[in-house]
């Protein structure tokens, strides 16, 4: 009887390895792609922005996607501004999280096209910029929003539209310092981007 030559039993046996080796994302339990990535999504939309923690990546919309890409979970997120110094830290949080819970190869990708607006922010983080003292964005996200004053904000303290824009930029860039004229407390304004 005629054996295989020698290489072709390592093909062979090389070829019965690669089929039966684990797919690179079970570390996430044994789920399925698209499970571990609904998994993912569900530990990434408790990451905190570390700007304004009362607000998750999620509820700011920066938090863009989720894919399997060869042997790692790629995690897409875009910055509310080019340049934006908490970035960094964000990308270390969600390598934090998702390496917590079992996802070993985690890219986070920042994407800056398109580029991202204030239209991107969920209804429950407008809700909770409010209830922690921000006033969330009114108004247009046209350019023209960002050199003229809103007018008329209601202060979130106490409710008065009686208001006055302070300084155009406050802690951050993308809020504005304002002032109630009833209750004379400060406040921030998250300008519509």
């Amino acid at each position: 009887m005629a054996s295989k030559p020698a290489a072709a039993l390592l093909a062979t046996d090389m070829r019965a390895k690669q089929v039966s080796s684990p797919p690179p994302y079970t570390a996430t339990g044994g789920l399925s792609a698209g499970s571990g990535i609904r998994q993912a999504r569900r530990i990434l939309e408790q990451v905190a922005d570390p700007e304004i923690p009362v607000l998750t990546i999620a509820d700011l919309g920066i938090l863009r996607a989720l894919r399997w890409r060869h042997d790692r979970l790629q995690v897409i997120i875009t910055p509310t501004y080019s340049g934006c110094p908490a970035m960094q830290t964000i990308a270390d949080d969600i390598r934090a999280a998702l390496n917590r819970n079992g996802y070993t190869r985690v890219e986070v990708i920042t994407q800056l096209a398109p580029p991202w607006t204030t239209d991107w922010l969920s209804a429950a983080g407008r809700k909770k910029l409010l209830q922690y003292g921000i006033v969330p964005p009114a108004g247009s996200t046209s350019k023209q929003s960002l050199r003229v004053p809103v007018t008329g904000l209601a202060c979130p303290r106490c409710q008065s539209a009686n208001t006055e824009e302070i300084s155009r930029f406050g802690s951050t860039p993308c809020k504005a310092l304002y002032r109630c004229n009833a209750c004379l407390e400060p406040f921030d304004y998250f300008k519509c981007l």
